[in-house]
C-alpha cells in the first residue's frame, strides 16, 4: 500500500472515530461546589437557586439563606443574579490540646462558682445550647444535681434530624470535643459536699451537633445549627449559646454568615459565648464568631498546674488577642483554659487518639479557649437564675463589670500586667457577677437590629501609634491626632469605647509572668473603612472551598 493510501485511509479512520464520539453522550461536568447563598430575605435566596437548576441543601432563614452545591455553570449564572450575595461554605475543624491530671472541681473553685453552689444557684430553670461535635449520654452530663433529666433535646444540624430524646439521650459524639465542653459547663458530679466540677450542674442542656467524627464541620451546617437555636428558644428556654470554636476573619464582622447568625441569635436575646481562639499570643488574632463585638468573647487562662496557689497564674500563650480588624477590643474577658478536665468516652476518637490524656475513669483533660468559653457559658446561666429578666448585653455587662484584671501589685493603683487586648475586662469571677446590679455598660452606641439590616456598621476605638503600639482612642479627640489613653496606663480608661463614661475596674488580681507587645502590625485607621471591604469581593467566592480551617487548634498544655 503506498503512502497516499496510507494517508487517505488513516484520516477515514479519525473521521469515522471522531463522528461516533459525536453521537456518543459523554458525560458532563458535573463537579460542584458549596455555597451559601444570600437574598434580601430566604425566599428570594431559595428561588435564585432554583431558578438556576440548583439543590437547596441547607434552609438558613436566620441569616436570610440557603445553602446549595451548584455547577460552575450554575455558579455563574447565579452571579448574574440582582440581590444576592455568595458565600463561601467554609469548612471549620474543632480541636484541643489534651494533658491528665487528677480530677478535681478545680474550674468551678476558680472562678468561685463553688460558692453559688453552697446558695442553691446551680443553673437551674436556665437552658444553655452547645453547638459543637455532640455530647455523650453518661449520667452526670445527662442528669442535673437533683438527679434530673435535662438533656431537653439533640439535635444533629448535619443531618437535620432530631437524635434520641429527653428520657433517653444518645452518646452522638464520635469525637469527643463537644462532651468535654458540654461537661464543663454542666457536670453534676461531685467535686466536693455540696460543689461540684460543673460551673451550672442543673442547667437544662440543648446539644447541637454541627461537627462530625473528626472534628470537622462546615459554615452551613453551623449556620443551621444557629438557626435551629433561635426558632427553639421559647420552646426549650434557651438562654445560652456555647460557641467553643473559631476561624479566622476573611470580611468584615458584618459580612460574615456565621457572624450574622450568631448576632441574630443575640438580638433574639440568647447569650452568645464564643471562644477567642487559640491562636495567640500575637496581636489581631481573634477569630470568627469572637469578632463579632456584641457577643462575649472569651479568651484563656492558666493555673500552672497549681489550682490552690493563684500567685502563679498566667495567661495562657495560645490564647488570641486584639484587637479586632475594626479596632475592637477583645476578648472580653479570660476564664480557665489550661489543662481542664471534661467528662469522655474512652471509644471516642480523641482518648483513643491520645490515651496518654485520658485518665481510664471517664475524664480527660484539655486546654484551649473552648474550655474557657464553656466556663462562661455556665458562668451566664448562674446569672440568669439569680435575675430571669436580664438581656444578653446586661449579662455581658455584669460579666464584664466584676472580672478581675489581672495587675501587678494588686491594687487600684498598679499599671495592668497584660494588655486589655489580651485580657480584656480579666479573669471572671462567677459570685461577683451573679450579684451585681450593674446595667448598661456594654456595647453602648452599638445596634444590632441596624447592624444586620445594613443600615449601619461599627468601628471600634483601638488605633495603632507610629511605632507599633496600639492605644484606645480618646473619643474626646476629634483632631484624630492619636492623643489617645494608652493602654500601659493600666485598667482604668476614661470614655472607653465599651464603657460608658469609662470604668474603673476595682480589685487588681495577680498573675504572673505577664507580657506586653512592644511591636505589632500598622493598620492606619484600621478601625474604620469607607465602605469597603477589608478583601476585594469578600462574600464572593469563585474556587470553590478554600483550605480547611483550624477552630481552636491543637496546643500545648499550660
Amino acid at each position: 500500500m503506498n503512502t497516499k493510501l496510507v494517508t487517505i485511509f488513516t484520516l477515514l479512520v479519525m473521521a469515522a472515530v471522531i463522528g461516533i464520539g459525536l453521537l456518543i453522550d459523554w458525560p458532563a461536568d458535573t463537579s460542584t461546589t458549596s455555597v451559601i447563598v444570600q437574598g434580601n430575605d430566604f425566599e428570594a435566596a431559595a428561588e435564585a437557586v432554583r431558578s438556576v437548576g440548583g439543590e437547596i441543601t441547607h434552609e438558613l432563614g436566620v441569616i436570610r439563606a440557603v445553602g446549595t452545591k451548584l455547577t460552575g455553570p450554575q455558579l455563574t449564572r447565579l452571579k448574574d443574579l440582582p440581590d444576592l450575595r455568595v458565600h463561601e461554605n467554609r469548612s471549620v475543624e474543632v480541636c484541643g490540646k489534651p494533658s491528665k491530671e487528677e480530677p478535681y472541681g478545680v474550674v468551678a473553685r476558680a472562678v468561685v462558682a463553688d460558692q453559688l453552689h453552697y446558695e442553691n444557684i446551680t443553673g437551674a430553670g436556665i437552658t444553655i445550647a452547645v453547638l459543637d461535635t455532640g455530647l455523650w449520654a453518661y449520667p452526670p452530663i445527662t442528669k442535673g444535681a437533683s438527679n434530673n433529666e435535662r438533656i431537653l433535646r439533640q439535635y444533629d444540624a448535619i443531618d437535620d434530624l432530631i437524635v434520641g430524646g429527653s428520657t433517653s439521650p444518645d452518646t452522638d459524639d464520635v469525637y469527643g470535643h463537644g462532651s468535654h465542653v458540654t461537661s464543663i459547663a454542666v457536670s453534676s458530679s461531685d467535686a466536693e459536699k455540696g460543689a461540684y466540677n460543673g460551673v451550672a450542674p442543673d442547667a437544662a442542656v440543648v446539644s447541637v451537633k454541627a461537627f462530625g467524627s473528626a472534628g470537622v464541620g462546615t459554615y452551613a451546617d453551623v449556620i443551621r445549627g444557629v438557626d435551629w437555636v433561635v426558632q427553639n428558644k421559647d420552646t426549650f428556654g434557651i438562654r445560652v449559646l456555647n460557641c467553643s470554636f473559631s476561624a479566622p476573619p476573611r470580611s468584615h464582622y458584618w459580612d460574615d454568615p456565621l457572624n450574622q447568625a450568631v448576632m441574630a441569635a443575640w438580638q433574639a436575646g440568647i447569650v452568645v459565648v464564643a471562644s477567642a481562639g487559640n491562636t495567640g499570643p500575637d496581636p489581631m488574632t481573634i477569630g470568627v464568631p469572637g469578632n463579632v463585638p456584641y457577643v462575649i468573647t472569651t479568651g484563656a487562662m492558666t493555673d500552672n498546674f497549681t489550682p490552690y496557689d493563684q500567685s502563679d497564674d498566667s495567661l495562657a500563650s495560645f490564647s488570641s488577642a486584639g484587637p479586632t480588624y475594626e479596632g475592637f477590643v477583645k476578648p472580653d474577658l479570660v476564664a480557665p483554659g489550661g489543662h481542664v478536665l471534661g467528662l469522655m468516652s474512652s471509644q471516642m476518637v480523641l482518648p483513643q487518639t491520645y490515651p496518654e490524656f485520658y485518665d481510664q475513669a471517664q475524664y480527660f483533660e484539655m486546654s484551649g479557649t473552648s474550655q474557657a468559653a464553656a466556663v462562661v457559658s455556665g458562668i451566664a446561666a448562674l446569672i440568669l437564675q439569680v435575675e430571669p429578666s436580664l438581656t444578653p448585653d446586661d449579662v455581658k455587662c455584669r460579666l464584664m463589670s466584676t472580672a478581675r484584671p489581672r495587675a501587678d501589685g494588686g491594687n487600684a493603683n498598679s499599671s495592668a500586667s497584660y494588655s486589655i487586648l489580651q485580657q480584656g475586662a480579666g479573669l471572671v469571677h462567677a459570685w461577683d457577677a451573679a450579684y451585681s446590679t450593674d446595667y448598661a455598660c456594654v456595647n453602648s452606641g452599638l445596634d444590632v437590629a441596624n447592624d444586620l439590616a445594613g443600615i449601619e456598621h461599627y468601628g471600634g476605638r483601638v488605633h495603632q501609634a507610629a511605632d507599633g503600639s496600639f492605644y484606645l482612642a480618646d473619643p474626646y479627640d476629634d483632631e484624630g491626632d492619636g492623643d489617645g489613653i494608652l493602654e500601659g496606663d493600666g485598667y482604668t480608661w476614661t470614655g472607653a469605647y465599651l464603657w460608658n463614661d469609662g470604668w474603673v475596674w476595682s480589685v487588681a488580681y495577680l498573675w504572673n509572668d505577664a507580657y506586653l507587645w512592644n511591636d505589632a502590625y500598622l493598620w492606619n485607621d484600621a478601625y474604620l473603612w469607607n465602605d469597603g471591604y477589608l478583601w476585594n469581593d469578600a462574600y464572593l467566592w469563585n474556587d470553590g472551598l478554600a483550605e480547611p480551617m483550624s477552630v481552636n487548634v491543637w496546643v500545648d498544655q499550660e
